[in-house]
């Protein structure tokens, strides 16, 4: 069967095409502002449990302006400030962070910036509650800067106050080395391997965690995930009041979208 297009038709299917062409010509945005939520089976930050192997609820929101600028905020449900450090408040944590990245080569680029974890209301180390003489505050904030070349990122973090209310743990350094392995269809593979030294410890508190993440693109903003995690984190240390270790192997599913 041929198809004839009257005048009309064409005219408008031109227009249409013109249309669509001038808005994939259009300018780049000043700005973008977008929102996300999630959930993932085991919190884990750095390889260490933060709701005792429980699932937790996440949400965030993030700014990125086209010179290179951008903010953002980042919340979830946690329980180790209680079940490890000995507070009787502290059950969420609330990141706020900023920074500046931007490309050296078509194939190489940085970002830097300032990072917070609060624990609203924690009252971690305070007089009177469990394991006063242990711990300090638990919020923290940290510099980092990361250095991206094609597919691999190296990240450094490093603590301008005590490190999650280990006390005298100032300088605590994180070293994050990764690489992002597209593998078609929606699929990515990103292996991990990080090294974390918090100083002046009486017990030893320096770890190594790796991790091995698939994560699928599902469209509309959608993105699963299954990652394997383990870390070699003295249970000495790392075994909160419950007798929980919180840095065993794990298994972590999560989802997460973004609109």
């Amino acid at each position: 069967m041929k198809l004839v297009l009257t005048g009309t038709v064409a005219s408008l299917l031109l227009a249409a095409g013109g249309a669509a062409m001038a808005q994939s010509n259009s300018p780049e945005p000043d700005y973008t502002l977008t929102f996300n939520v999630g959930a993932v089976s085991d919190y884990r930050v750095r390889g260490i449990a933060q709701t005792s192997f429980k699932p937790a609820i996440q949400a965030g929101a993030d700014f990125a302006h086209k010179s290179g600028f951008y903010a953002g905020t980042f919340a979830s449900n946690v329980k180790w400030v209680k079940e490890f450090n000995g507070a009787t408040k502290g059950s969420y944590e609330l990141d706020l962070y900023g920074g500046f990245k931007d490309a050296i080569t078509a194939t190489t680029s940085y970002d830097v910036g300032l990072i917070t974890y609060r624990y609203p209301g924690n009252n971690s180390g305070a007089a009177g509650t469990p394991g006063a003489g242990a711990f300090a505050n638990a919020s923290t904030t940290e510099i980092y800067g990361a250095l991206t070349y094609k597919i691999y990122t190296l990240k450094y973090n490093r603590s301008l106050t005590n490190f999650l209310g280990n006390l005298n743990s100032k300088g605590s350094q994180y070293f994050d080395l990764s690489a992002a392995i597209d593998l078609g269809t929606g699929f990515t593979l990103t292996p991990h391997i990080g090294r974390q030294l918090v100083p002046h410890q009486a017990l030893p508190a320096d770890y190594t965690d790796v991790a091995l993440t698939l994560a699928k693109d599902m469209g509309g903003g959608l993105v699963l995930t299954g990652a394997l995690m383990d870390t070699n984190a003295k249970r000495s240390f790392y075994t909160d009041l419950n007798g929980h270790y919180l840095g065993r192997g794990t298994v972590v599913l999560g989802a997460k979208y973004t609109f």
